[in-house]
């Protein structure tokens, strides 16, 4: 981030950067932009900036918690890998198949 200035405040001309991280603490923290503006009022982009970050990774545990069960159950994996390629086959073969009318080709 490249902001002049120590203030965090909301300024998409003057602090883009700050903004968007406002923004982005505003969405996963459920708190307003002056409510944000005032907590940090007087402190530097260090305590805002490590507030975002524990903020989004608070955010993300759930997530990274349930992709990690998921890559432990390589059974329940496999299915879904074999569920998507029938999945796929069927479209696939439905595409090419009229494809190969479009172009007057006789199918194989």
């Amino acid at each position: 981030m490249t902001d002049t200035g120590r203030e965090v405040r909301f300024d998409t001309e003057e602090k883009p950067g700050i903004s968007n991280l406002l923004t982005i603490h505003c969405a996963l923290s459920g708190k307003t932009i002056p409510e944000l503006e005032a907590e940090f009022e007087g402190k530097g982009y260090g305590d805002f900036k490590a507030s975002v970050a524990e903020i989004v990774v608070e955010y993300l545990r759930p997530i990274r918690l349930r992709t990690l069960e998921l890559l432990e159950d390589e059974k329940y994996l496999l299915k879904i890998l074999r569920e998507g390629a029938d999945k796929a086959r069927i479209v696939a073969e439905k595409t090419l198949s009229d494809t190969y009318k479009n172009l007057g080709l006789v199918e194989r």
